[in-house]
């Protein structure tokens, strides 16, 4: 098949070595980790075993990265319900190791046709409160993943559609065990289900959410599964499982909105731009918009490209207070230019131009906290006022290579806890539409990010992969909402600046920031110089900060696998 050539030709030679460190799972078969490299072995990483697996079955069975990354996206829908599945969507970088492309791939899911910008205004014209605004059939999107998926596997697929679906659907209909971070979720939501009998008939037992050990079959969604991959994806858009989701969203007893199968045939993947830029000596790739990730994650490394980030290193308090600096200058940037960019101009090549980069720099002082922090004025940007998007923490990442070099790193999501928290086919369906600005218009002018028939949210996500040389050395993502752009930036600071092991990046401590704090991942070294930070002149509050990444990397000793150790997370190799 002919590739669709959407970025620059990067000359790789990929050595088909694997590292043989990676985290496994303690209930699946422990691998032998006495050697550092296995020749001619692919290698996966993802935010729960089960699905980690999945990804290696299907590199055993001589399967594609895409392949791999295609089964674990299936898998997670069954095991990580809370986090992502094929009833949201995702976005999606691939490097091919023989056209030497990095190419990306938007899955983001879509308002329907009778969504509008009082979407989520309540009967004053005010917006909603969040609480008010997920829950129901008015907070969700036509699923994009499936098409996704269809896309990722005529491109660069190698074993039978059909075949991806296994254990997915092996795991649905033999069951799987709630694991510590899904009783969570569960037990934090207890009392909105009360509202959501279809969830409950899942996840309930002895009248209250399952706990750590239960066991959970779903023949529901095992169904589905068998239909789409017997059927293909048009089964997912047309036909019974179709007019399932639309009669859900529809004909739900909480906040329903008319969605129709029309809306739900329509729905395309689209080929995006990649977002490319250096970085020291490598060059950093991400996700275009509506991704809002790799222009942030880029303005955050690249502001702090004029310090000497690897002199003051990771146990230095002014380090942490220049990251946290260009983060808030970064994330200003974002609320006021990332959208759609089918419906809105986002000044991409601006807000990652050198030269405005620098400017942006000059703005931050070594010793002194700015007062605000405001966004400025790339090249050719259109002016227009900021908003607030409204992503909570969630979704989930994973990454695979193949034996033949070719990489893949996917971020999927449902948007919040159980997205929407209704049911269709078993699957929970996303509440994405909240990732829109709620208020159309501020300060008497329309917001890039405002709701819009066919329009795609605003999002963080950040897959990435990272060059050196021209070859890939790097394929990192995470979880966590509006956080995810810090968690990745962090750890590629950590892996480039800080000259740290991808794990050990990974696990360097979270920073993030709200209504004027800093905030500190507590219990963690950072936490500990909290008080040395303030002095430069900002408010430090250590939080509760998790995350959620998951890697591969390039070492002189092989490929390695990284999980983030505040998960459950693993990464095995084939």
């Amino acid at each position: 098949m002919k590739k669709t050539l959407l970025s620059f030709a990067l000359i790789v030679t990929l050595p088909l070595t694997t590292a043989a460190y990676c985290r496994d799972a303690s209930d699946l078969q422990q691998e032998d980790t006495d050697t550092a490299t296995e020749e001619g072995s692919g290698i996966v990483s993802a935010a729960d075993p089960r699905a980690a697996e999945a990804g290696r079955e299907m590199l055993r069975k001589g399967g594609s990265a895409s392949d791999a990354a295609m089964a674990m996206m299936l898998a997670l829908t069954v095991v990580e319900p809370q986090s992502s599945g094929f009833g949201g969507g995702g976005f999606l970088l691939h490097h091919d190791a023989d056209t030497r492309l990095i190419e990306t791939i938007d899955g983001r899911e879509t308002a329907p046709s009778s969504a509008d910008e009082s979407l989520f205004l309540d009967d004053n014209g005010n917006p909603l409160g969040f609480m008010d605004a997920f829950q129901g059939g008015h907070s969700v999107g036509v699923p994009g993943n499936i098409r996704l998926m269809a896309m990722v596997h005529q491109r660069w697929g190698k074993l039978e559609w059909a075949e991806l679906f296994g254990p997915a659907i092996r795991l649905a209909e033999e069951g799987y065990t709630v694991n510590k971070t899904l009783e969570g979720r569960l037990d934090r939501l207890k009392d909105i289900w009360e509202r959501f009998p279809d969830a409950r008939a899942i996840y309930w037992q002895d009248g209250g959410p399952k706990k750590m050990g239960d066991r959970v079959t779903n023949p529901a969604i095992a169904k589905t599964l068998r239909a789409i991959a017997e059927q293909g994806p048009d089964a997912f858009y047309t036909g019974p499982i179709a007019q399932e989701i639309v009669d859900t969203v529809s004909n739900s007893s909480v906040n329903p909105v008319r969605m129709t199968m029309a809306d739900m045939a329509a729905y395309q993947a689209k080929p995006r731009p990649p977002v490319c830029m250096p970085y020291r000596e490598y060059k950093i790739c991400g996700m275009g918009p509506p991704s809002s990730g790799a222009t942030t994650v880029m303005q955050i490394l690249g502001t702090l490209k004029s310090f000497d980030m690897k002199k003051l290193g990771k146990d230095n308090p002014k380090a942490w207070h220049l990251i946290g600096e260009a983060m808030q200058l970064a994330y200003a940037d974002r609320e006021s230019y990332l959208g759609d960019p089918d419906f809105v101009s986002v000044p991409v090549a601006g807000m990652i131009d050198p030269k405005y980069l620098a400017s942006r720099a000059k703005l931050i002082s070594p010793t002194r906290s700015l007062p605000s922090y405001e966004a400025g004025t790339p090249p050719g940007f259109e002016p227009r006022t900021a908003a607030i998007s409204s992503e909570v923490s969630g979704t989930t990442h994973f990454v695979a290579r193949d034996s033949a070099g070719n990489l893949v790193s996917m971020t999927s999501t449902i948007e919040g806890p159980f997205g929407s928290q209704l049911v269709a086919g078993g699957m929970f369906l996303n509440n994405e539409l909240t990732d829109f600005t709620f208020a159309p218009m501020r300060d008497g002018a329309p917001v890039a990010n405002r709701v819009q028939p066919g329009k795609r949210p605003l999002s963080s996500m950040s897959p990435t992969i990272v060059y050196k040389d021209d070859k890939p050395v790097l394929a990192i993502g995470s979880a966590g909402g509006k956080r995810i752009i810090m968690h990745v930036a962090k750890s590629l600071i950590g892996y480039i600046d800080f000259d740290l092991p991808v794990d050990e990046a990974i696990a360097l401590p979270n920073i993030y920031f709200r209504r004027g704090d800093l905030l500190v991942e507590q219990d963690t070294p950072l936490a500990a110089m909290a008080a040395q930070i303030e002095r430069f002149g900002q408010p430090v509050k250590p939080v509760y900060l998790p995350s959620k990444l998951n890697a591969v990397a390039w070492t002189p000793d092989g490929w390695v696998g990284a999980a983030d150790p505040r998960s459950e997370g693993v990464a095995l190799r084939q």
